[in-house]
């Protein structure tokens, strides 16, 4: 027995060394870390459990019945971040450069199966240079086995991925499928076809980075969620994501211990909307003072920067926040932000986590670039988004609600559950401006001073409409409250919502305007 077991452990050892020491020392180079040293890092210490070290491809075409490697290109298995269960693979880019053949494939495929089972979520850290040439078909194959778990799973269980190094071609759609993506900048990108073919067919000439790298995804295309400067900062941050969802969607997200005999009055944020209404202030100054201990983890944060989402707690409990953002583009609704904010409501909505709205919005910005590009189907993402959800909602408007925006940002009409407004709050159809050139249109023409009769008609306009009481009287809004005590209000809010239940009608799914 003894032989035996000495034979297993060099085993064990031999797979640990993945494609040898030499290809380690590469990507120590490169300034990338080891499939196995992320995993490490991510995960509670000695908690992971590996599935699978022994197995090894099955191709005998091209030489490759020559060279085969314990664990075929990945590492999987189980693990606890935060004494919590999760399911991982992590590529290993030391063997055939993490290329994905089918046996590579069957490994992410049943630790995939297994974590659907068991209601956990999936991380995955990508770092491969696509599917293995010499299986042809096959690995292809391979592919489509895992976005069709990726697919099935999506809703059910939480899933993450980290891009840590090249991702192209096929390759990229598994993570596009996934909740979120992280990566890393100058070390991982991502695209369909590389600058080699764009050149060829567009005659583009254009970077690894500029194309696919961390800041374009992250800035331009949106599809990144994370961008941080090394790995070990990234594998942090997904320890604290994982810290705000729950396992599946059947669970709940973890809750904090909280004080509630301390005081909750925030002074301060009776400073923080200006006299004027057409100046603008920064909502992240709101979202510090609200959160408990001004902690937020913000998603998405270099992209559509005229909203912003991400996640905290109140009195507690995990929440989604999505605030408009004044002061870039006054916080106006675009493309990009309806797509970016109702992903996120979705998100939040799957995993039975509260929404936190904080409104400021003027309106959907116009102009034919934003027409013609579809505004309207990507707008209605959003209304779609907030209508659909059946989580805990509350809203609060700290300024402007204007036209459809406001009955898209949560309002009452939309199943918002509790809904407060500031004193500055004003609500209406449209701006005050506009609105009276409209309606006094002819007055402000045929007086004989018509910018003074503008003013005139303009004050009287604001002091009767521009304000929250009207839209109170209705019960579109719940309660007009004093900044300072909305902390307050929102920890009351969450606590008492937690036995929150709403349905939607029975269906096979929905079909919202992608």
């Amino acid at each position: 027995m003894e032989d035996k077991i000495k034979k297993l452990n060099d085993l064990r050892e031999a797979a640990k060394l993945g494609g040898g020491k030499k290809r380690i020392e590469s990507q120590h180079k490169k300034g990338k870390l080891t499939a196995r040293e992320r995993i490490e890092l991510l995960v509670d210490e000695g908690s992971f459990d590996e599935t699978d070290i022994f197995v090894t491809h099955r191709s005998n075409e091209f030489g490759l019945e020559k060279q085969k490697i314990l664990g075929d290109g990945v590492v999987t298995g189980f693990a606890t971040i935060d004494q919590r269960p999760v399911a991982l693979f992590s590529q290993d880019f030391t063997v055939f450069g993490g290329s994905l053949s089918e046996a590579h494939a069957e490994k992410i495929v049943k630790i995939m199966d297994t974590a659907m089972k068991l209601g956990i979520p999936i991380i995955g850290l990508n770092d491969s240079g696509g599917a293995r040439i010499q299986e042809g078909v096959v690995s292809l194959g391979g592919y489509a086995d895992i976005f069709l778990r990726n697919t099935l799973a999506s809703g059910v269980v939480p899933q993450i991925s980290a891009v840590l190094g090249p991702c192209a071609g096929g390759a990229v759609y598994s993570p596009a499928i996934t909740d979120f993506i992280f990566m890393v900048k100058n070390s991982s990108y991502m695209f369909v076809t590389g600058p080699n073919v764009v050149k060829t067919v567009t005659h583009e000439e254009v970077s690894f980075e500029d194309l696919g790298g961390a800041d374009t995804h992250a800035s331009k295309s949106g599809v990144a969620h994370f961008n941080y400067d090394s790995e070990p900062e990234t594998l942090e941050n997904i320890r604290k994501l994982i810290s705000y969802i729950p396992l599946n969607w059947k669970d709940t997200a973890p809750e904090k211990e909280f004080d509630f005999s301390q005081d909750l009055i925030v002074p301060k944020l009776n400073e923080i909307i200006p006299d004027n209404p057409n100046k603008p202030y920064n909502m992240h100054d709101v979202i510090n003072l609200l959160l408990d201990d001004g902690e937020f983890l913000e998603v998405h944060k270099n992209f559509a920067e005229n909203i912003i989402v991400g996640f905290g707690r109140i009195g507690g409990v995990s929440i989604g926040v999505i605030a408009n953002q004044p002061s870039v583009f006054a916080g106006v609704l675009d493309i990009n932000s309806s797509i970016k904010a109702a992903r996120f409501v979705r998100f939040c909505d799957a995993f039975n986590i509260p929404i936190l709205v904080l409104e400021d919005v003027p309106g959907f910005l116009p102009g034919t670039d934003q027409e013609w590009n579809g505004i309207i189907k990507n707008g209605a993402k959003l209304l779609f988004a907030f209508a659909e959800a059946t989580v805990p909602k509350v809203t609060v408007i700290t300024r402007k609600a204007y036209g459809g925006a406001y009955d898209v940002m949560n309002s009452k009409h939309i199943r918002g559950d509790f809904n407060y407004a500031w004193p500055s709050a004003e609500i209406a159809v449209m701006g005050p401006k506009g609105a009276v050139e409209i309606i006094f249109k002819k007055e402000i023409q045929s007086a004989e001073n018509p910018e003074e009769e503008l003013d005139r008609k303009l004050s009287e306009y604001i002091e009767k409409f521009a304000n929250p009481y009207i839209a109170a009287e209705r019960g579109y809004i719940d309660d007009v409250i004093t900044p300072s005590e909305t902390r307050l209000r929102l920890v009351k809010a969450f606590q008492l919502l937690k036995t929150k239940v709403d349905t939607n009608p029975k269906k096979k799914h929905s079909n919202i305007p992608l």
